[in-house]
């Protein structure tokens, strides 16, 4: 079955969505997390974008961008494979990181902005990793109320003043923007704990070169203890299949 295209948005901004392939953590440590966002950096010259808003979870990012003299089939290339090889150096892994295509949907109006705004800084909350946006460190919440750095914060403060904006990030919401379905029996980070107790493994790369047979008796092991299929698969890095066999 043929691809769909993509809308098109008439005011050249857009809600990205990239994750993980099978899921699976693309962020191990801070380190990581910087290094994206150096990556950003480097190619806002390059590719003329602008980023109206960020945030980077564990084993995926939301970005709101506007295009500039690239198209964003050609920008997330660049980003994605600079980062991947960087990754696969430091983690001494080879093959794909991020899922093939990333998600994307048009934002055409300064209400609905702002909705994808506040949505994108409220997913750390939503998680259960701080209980307010401005406390979480890898997104653009920080840069609204303080010096920007990657994020081009005028466009947004001239709709909406920094004591509203602030304001309107603190009202009880139920904003839906490519919602992505993270329910699991355990928490992420309930279930990276797990992972390093079971089997001793520290990151996603480590657990990959196992030895088989050890390998899969931790997949038993963890499913067992009460991760989901999914979420070791996404955790560890292996396929949904090979999960499957082992539990």
């Amino acid at each position: 079955m043929p691809r769909q295209s993509r809308k098109q948005s008439a005011t050249g901004i857009y809600h990205i969505m990239l994750r993980g392939i099978n899921r699976q953590q693309i962020f191990e440590d801070n380190e990581d997390r910087d290094r994206f966002i150096e990556t950003l950096l480097n190619y806002k010259e390059v590719c003329g974008y602008s980023i109206y808003a960020y945030c980077l979870m564990g084993n995926h990012i939301h970005i709101l961008i506007k295009e500039g003299q690239e198209n964003l089939a050609q920008v997330f290339k660049r980003i994605a494979g600079s980062y991947v090889y960087w990754y696969n150096w430091k983690y001494h892994r080879c093959g794909h990181l991020f899922q093939d295509r990333y998600k994307s949907e048009p934002v055409e109006d300064d209400g609905y902005l702002l909705t994808v705004l506040r949505y994108i800084h409220q997913n750390p909350v939503k998680a259960k990793l701080c209980k307010r946006a401005e406390e979480y460190g890898y997104s653009s919440m920080r840069e609204y109320l303080g010096k920007p750095c990657l994020t081009d914060t005028e466009f947004v403060l001239s709709i909406l003043p920094i004591e509203q904006f602030v304001d309107y990030h603190r009202q009880e919401n139920d904003d839906k923007c490519l919602e992505i379905d993270e329910r699991f029996r355990l928490t992420d980070e309930e279930a990276k704990k797990l992972i390093i107790k079971i089997s001793k493994c520290k990151n996603v790369a480590e657990f990959q070169g196992l030895e088989i047979k050890k390998r899969n008796t931790y997949i038993r092991k963890l499913h067992e203890k009460g991760m989901s299929i999914r979420q070791i698969s996404r955790l560890t890095g292996m396929t949904k299949k090979v999960v499957e066999w082992n539990v």
